[in-house]
């Protein structure tokens, strides 16, 4: 067992697991400050409801906690895109790293978009704090999250769908 335990971890990881573990620990801090600071889980679905706020008059996002959050949720959500981008310039092959097509990431950022209301939440929300507190509708979800991704993984790689 002790010599199939490497074999996994190098057929998972082929580029070494230090930097998820720091990205991990990073995302962790990340949190933990957020909640220690604000009392809020750090949840980036709810960015865009209370990103709205500043442009519409609609009460359904100008409710007190979006409009007193949104701040913080502004620059949680670009320091997510910025440390991405940051990284991908520093340690990428280039500012485009994919083999999957543009249009598909739009089309898939639509799906987890409505997927994030129908759940009330996102991977961030749920996975990393919902999860951390063991909140039972997070773990719920998050067992949704992955049971679906893996289904439509399998069922896209059966169909011969590629990048």
């Amino acid at each position: 067992m002790s010599g199939l335990t490497p074999l996994l971890v190098e057929g998972l990881f082929p580029n070494g697991i230090a930097h998820y573990a720091l990205g991990g620990l990073l995302i962790g801090l990340g949190t933990a400050v957020i909640y220690l600071g604000t009392g809020i889980i750090a949840g980036a679905s709810t960015f865009l409801e209370s990103t709205l706020s500043y442009a519409s008059d609609l009460p359904r996002f100008n409710k007190a906690k979006y409009v007193a959050s949104r701040d913080w949720r502004v620059v949680f959500t670009l320091s997510i895109v910025a440390g991405a981008a940051i990284y991908t310039v520093l340690f990428g092959d280039g500012w485009w790293v994919s083999d999957v097509q543009p249009w598909r990431f739009a089309v898939g950022g639509v799906l987890v978009g409505v997927g994030t209301r129908i759940g009330k939440g996102c991977t961030s929300g749920h996975g990393v704090c919902g999860v951390g507190s063991r909140s039972r509708t997070s773990l719920v979800n998050v067992a949704t999250f992955m049971l679906v991704a893996i289904g439509v993984a399998q069922l896209l790689s059966a169909l011969g769908v590629s990048p």
